[in-house]
């Protein structure tokens, strides 16, 4: 498919931010989206960059009445020498993919939604930002758009892609942070969607991060639905241990989003010469780490914050804190040769960098 492009009206082109360190995660977007619809029977049709624009929606549209919504984020690097690059983009559009599965959605060709991300970030290649540590955060989305009441699902969706400039995702930057382990509530159960990145996982976990946020805490991590005894994952990331030589991660037993920051530090420890195991494993085990001193770090992995070192946690109305409550040394280095990776500032030995040709 070909994508028509259409540009924004140069006197109605938002005013750009001038300093990348006053940069806000998700408060500022770009010029342009790019849009396309999906009609059973016709597939996929229509592809377009426009002006970033409201979309005037049904109110029986399906999406609002069943949940049929999925998201991705990624996002877009300038190097020092100009080129701008995407970090493992298609382990995104794969995701998405899957994620679209689970929900009975329409599926996008892998390399069609790079072309779509490539198209829009020609056009808005001026608010990609340019100091290290700021980026251009990319949200593809997918949302049932029919106009149609009936559990089932809908036959018409819309696919858009936005951006906006941002900088660090927590207010603390770069600096361990305090998480509360939630005992009451949980977040996904297996056999459910808990592995897709959908809006409905994100509903569930407002109400306890609401909880934690006003007892201090920066976010939550998460137990089985089960037992109430798992480690799964951190309410926007996934969960590292660093107990004594190993590293420890919950395994993707279907209630936890397979995180692409997640596989990229696991390959990347690996690399190094670190025994990393994907494991059960329990909150006494933590604790109980936390306790010996045999728990030298923890730290949760994202695109947004790529690394977060964990300070503290917080169970049962306990705080225990991790080591001497500073930045990790693994978490350092891997937090290091993520972004200089992701800024082209060192060689790619995993071939992870896609060259974006604007």
């Amino acid at each position: 498919m070909e994508i028509r492009i259409e540009p924004a009206d140069p006197a109605r082109r938002h005013p750009k931010p001038e300093d990348d360190s006053k940069l806000i995660f998700g408060k500022t977007f770009s010029d342009h989206m790019f849009m396309m619809n999906y009609v059973t029977g016709k597939g996929w049709i229509d592809p377009r960059v426009v002006p970033y624009q409201s979309m005037a929606m049904d109110p029986a549209a399906m999406v609002l009445h069943y949940g049929q919504g999925i998201f991705e984020g990624l996002k877009a690097y300038r190097c020092r020498d100009g080129h701008i690059n995407l970090f493992r983009p298609a382990k995104n559009c794969e995701r998405m993919n899957r994620s679209a599965r689970r929900l009975c959605m329409p599926e996008i060709d892998v390399d069609f939604q790079l072309k779509a991300i490539e198209a829009l970030l020609k056009l808005d290649v001026d608010w990609i930002p340019r100091s290290i540590g700021s980026s251009l955060y990319i949200r593809p989305t997918m949302i049932a758009s029919e106009p149609a009441l009936g559990v089932r699902p809908a036959n018409e969706y819309i696919h858009f892609v936005i951006t906006g400039p941002v900088g660090a995702y927590y207010p603390e930057g770069f600096n361990p942070i305090a998480i509360y382990v939630s005992d009451e509530y949980v977040r996904a159960v297996r056999g459910g969607v808990g592995e897709s990145k959908t809006m409905a996982n994100y509903a569930a976990s407002l109400y306890a991060a609401e909880m934690a946020k006003k007892k201090g805490f920066t976010q939550v991590l998460w137990l089985d639905a089960v037992e109430r005894r798992y480690i799964e994952e951190v309410g926007t990331m996934n969960i590292f241990f660093r107990i004594g030589d190993e590293l420890v991660t919950p395994p993707l037993t279907g209630s936890i989003l397979p995180g692409v920051t997640r596989d990229s530090v696991i390959q990347m420890a690996s690399h190094w010469g670190i025994t990393v195991h994907e494991r059960l494993i329990d909150i006494d085990e933590v604790i109980g780490a936390i306790e010996s001193g045999s728990m030298k770090e923890i730290f949760g992995t994202g695109t947004a914050a790529v690394v977060s070192p964990v300070g503290s946690i917080s169970y049962k109305d306990e705080s225990f804190r991790i080591g001497n409550g500073a930045v990790g040394e693994l978490s350092q280095k891997l937090y290091d040769e993520i972004v200089a990776i992701q800024y082209g500032e060192k060689e790619d030995p995993f071939g992870w960098v896609y060259r974006v040709k604007v």
